[in-house]
């Protein structure tokens, strides 16, 4: 297909370009931007005039729940669902069934992820066999059949040892390391923050020194290792400032935090109720307003949704015995986007936290609109106000605190690899 999108403000932060011009599409790539090149004729038009046009988003964390979990949703379900929110590429962590350490595990996630065409899926392998924290993985051969990062997912290595011999092996093969930063004694059972929320509920809290302590441990071995590490959903306001002091040290780190954390705190969890059931916990106002500092400085540099479609009985049940997540895919932009109404961020540096940042950390040659650019685009309209309920939805899962809110800017169309794969019915 030979496309040709018209008149829109095109943003791409990678470039610091922003201007109202033409973007011309062939072959899967850009091939222009303004100049309509020489024989170019289009096979399909698109009139973007009062739109914003930016890369397709990178999303670093999201669980498609197939294979082993496909009761809940499948990959093809979930990246139409990436499609409608403007998400082209999608980071899957390695806790599926079977645990994503072996090389076919990772070819049939992609195998399945190129029949659905509608967005881009890379396996993050596992750290140690099975997860289990005891052995390291065979790192090598998931680098070589496309793993882009190698992670525990949320399970421990409580082993020093373990976990220092892993970040060494990855180190001299290249690969970066995604850590989530829980010290599992101190998390125990518990399932909320602990604080004067949590005493009242008479819920078990989760302290803040869970996320620090594994944050300085894990820190301590990067420094020693020399290895290139990313932190995963990071929850709490000091743990940020552990991350600012580390890179200002020199050492190879970067971090995330999933969107809800960057709005919800736990004074959502009065009435129990377990869509606010997410890990790690909803935090302090003070924590979540540290995080939106850290993003406003730098210290962190990407958005993830930390997407977790669950099937109805997960959620149902004390809050405490249902399972933790949200069905996050399609907040991930309007989430973000507000950031940009509540003055939080600027608007280029919100979509640098969606695209070229994570693709920077990820090694992708992604995340940019330039020509010879892989086309990946997400065209969005600032000033459609639309509402997010269970008939809006386009995921399998149902399990989001925001449906019911209302939002102030929507994606209209999504191209991945040149092809449009998504179009909003009155666009």
């Amino acid at each position: 297909m030979r496309i040709v999108i018209r008149n829109g403000r095109v943003i791409n932060p990678k470039t610091k370009f922003d201007a109202v011009t033409d973007i011309y599409v062939a072959d899967g790539k850009i091939v222009s931007l303004s100049n309509n090149p020489v024989e170019f004729i289009a096979d399909q038009e698109i009139d973007a005039s009062g739109k914003t046009i930016f890369p397709g988003i990178i999303d670093m964390c999201a669980r498609l729940r197939e294979p082993g979990f496909e009761y809940k949703a499948t990959i093809a379900s979930e990246t139409a669902a990436a499609a409608s929110a403007g998400i082209t590429t999608l980071c899957c962590p390695p806790d599926t069934v079977p645990v994503t350490d072996n090389a076919s595990v990772v070819e049939m996630i992609r195998y399945r992820a190129q029949q659905s065409r509608n967005a881009r899926v890379l396996s993050i392998g596992a750290l140690t066999r099975g997860l289990e924290g005891n052995q390291i993985s065979e790192m090598v051969a998931l680098k070589e059949v496309g793993a882009v990062a190698v992670s525990n997912a949320l399970k421990p290595v409580k082993n020093t040892l373990v976990m220092r011999r892993a970040m060494e092996y990855a180190c001299s093969h290249d690969l970066t390391v995604f850590l989530f930063a829980e010290d599992p004694w101190l998390k125990g059972t518990a399932c909320a923050h602990e604080g004067a929320i949590s005493t009242r509920m008479g819920l078990e809290g989760i302290p803040e020194i869970a996320e620090t302590i594994a944050v300085a441990r894990d820190l301590a071995l990067i420094e020693q290792t020399g290895v290139r590490a990313h932190f995963c959903h990071l929850s709490t306001a000091k743990a940020i400032r552990m991350i600012a002091r580390a890179r200002f040290d020199g050492l190879p780190v970067s971090a995330d935090v999933s969107a809800h954390q960057l709005h919800l705190t736990d004074m959502e969890l009065g009435e129990f109720d377990a869509l606010y059931h997410v890990r790690p916990p909803l935090r302090s106002i003070r924590d979540r307003d540290g995080l939106r500092v850290g993003l406003k400085e730098g210290s962190v540099q990407v958005i993830c949704s930390d997407h977790q479609p669950h099937d109805v009985d997960a959620k149902t049940g004390p809050f405490n015995a249902t399972a933790p997540g949200i069905s996050a895919l399609e907040t991930l932009l309007p989430l973000t986007m507000r950031l940009v109404n509540d003055k939080v961020l600027g608007l280029s540096q919100a979509i640098a936290c969606l695209t070229c940042e994570p693709a920077k950390i990820l090694g992708l040659d992604l995340g940019s609109l330039e020509e010879g650019a892989t086309a990946d685009i997400c065209i969005y309209d600032p000033k459609h106000v639309w509402s997010f309920n269970q008939e809006s939805i386009q995921s399998d899962g149902l399990n989001s605190p925001f449906l019911g809110w209302e939002f102030e800017g929507r994606v209209t169309h999504t191209l991945f690899e040149g092809s449009l794969v998504y179009q909003l019915d009155d666009a």
